[in-house]
């Protein structure tokens, strides 16, 4: 299950039963809701096997506040799912990547942000399973 976290929403992605094809699957309002406790919901639902978390290195390959964030934020994953690895890949750019193709296929981005969450959430469990040689 992909993952990319923002502090107001949080994008939910996820592969067919196979493995190869990425999916959107929901954005997660995290004034809305516990997105601890959604996560969990979903990964369990869905049986999901590796979370993948995208981590927002700066360009340099440095980590700034915001990875801080995220690495606080999978703390908070892990102890829900203690048996369920969570995995980090570099999710540099994917939002403008998701946004892009949103454009290509005719969307406004603008009008879209929840929709771009769940893009750039496949756009990192895609980077991850190209990673593996999936």
């Amino acid at each position: 299950m992909g993952i990319d976290h923002g502090d107001a929403r949080i994008g939910i992605a996820a592969t067919d039963e196979c493995g190869i094809l990425a999916y959107p699957v929901e954005t997660i309002d995290c004034a809305a809701r516990d997105a601890i406790a959604r996560i969990g919901e979903l990964a369990e639902n869905r049986g999901a096997r590796t979370l993948v978390l995208g981590m927002p290195f700066r360009l340099d390959g440095s980590e700034g506040s915001a990875a801080a964030k995220v690495r606080a934020f999978a703390e908070q994953i892990h102890l829900r799912l203690p048996n369920i690895p969570l995995v980090f890949v570099d999710e540099t750019l994917t939002t403008t990547s998701a946004a892009a193709k949103l454009q290509q296929a005719g969307r406004k981005a603008r009008s879209h942000k929840a929709i771009i969450d769940q893009a750039a959430a496949v756009e990192i469990l895609n980077l991850w399973m190209e990673e593996r040689g999936l």
